[in-house]
């Protein structure tokens, strides 16, 4: 099972408590499924406004269960941000 850091930014910060913290997932539905597990609560109706970035590469609309994660890769939690 690939190892993967999980990194959180703003609001997804602020609700799971941690800036990044280790999963392990094969998949990005995976990798988000351990941190609603480990989180429960706030971060799980952040995560529903999120987009997410998998090696510096936007997820955009695909499907979490297709999105495949590299041993040692990384997700970025993207909440909404204000401004431009």
């Amino acid at each position: 099972m690939p190892k993967v850091t999980v990194r959180y930014w703003a609001a997804a910060k602020a609700a799971a408590g941690v800036a990044e913290e280790p999963h392990d997932a094969a998949t990005l539905a995976e990798a988000l499924d351990a941190a609603r597990t480990r989180h429960p609560g706030e971060l799980v109706r952040v995560l529903q406004r999120c987009s997410f970035l998998v090696d510096g590469d936007p997820v955009g609309t695909r499907e979490h269960e297709t999105v495949r994660l590299a041993d040692g890769g990384t997700v970025e939690v993207l909440p909404p941000f204000a401004g431009g």
